[in-house]
């Protein structure tokens, strides 16, 4: 999850092939193990078994919300793999976290200045759509590079 602009707050799923639709925490909602089970969760992962209907491996950060054990016991649940929490200070695994964010704030910041507006004046519902069009953007190329970069970042994380 990230912030891109104030009350904003947003999580996604990405793949190597293909991307989900952007899931926007409801406005000044506080993201706990019952929010993320009840709101986020069943969208994330409805979004991976659209993308990857076969078989996918749930993965998620380190976020309080994503490892209560409310949320742990929901992923067991209903997806048939995942990968627990990841050891702390370890190298990031989640393409989003390493390559998405950041790619789509910098488009942000683009779509903003070109536009000649202050981001922080814009209507809640306008960023939204900002941002998702800018995700809807993204080249899935990149997305696929930043995926098949997980396989390099493995060692470094079972070294730590």
């Amino acid at each position: 999850m990230a912030k891109f602009a104030k009350h904003v707050m947003v999580s996604a799923g990405v793949c190597y092939g293909g991307k989900g639709r952007l899931r926007f925490i409801p406005d000044k909602a506080k993201v706990n193990g019952k929010l993320y089970c009840e709101i986020l969760l069943p969208r994330l992962v409805e979004d991976c078994k659209s993308l990857l209907p076969s078989s996918f491996i749930f993965q998620q950060d380190g976020a309080p919300a994503n490892t209560a054990k409310l949320a742990q016991n929901w992923i067991a649940m209903n997806c048939s793999d995942f990968i627990g929490k990841k050891p702390p200070n370890s190298p990031d695994l989640n393409p989003v976290d390493y390559h998405v964010w950041g790619a789509m704030l910098e488009r942000y910041k683009t779509f903003s200045t070109s536009r000649h507006f202050n981001p922080s004046q814009i209507l809640l519902t306008s960023r939204r759509k900002s941002l998702q069009t800018i995700c809807d953007d993204l080249p899935q190329n990149c997305i696929n590079k930043a995926s098949l970069s997980f396989i390099k970042r493995l060692p470094a994380c079972v070294k730590a």
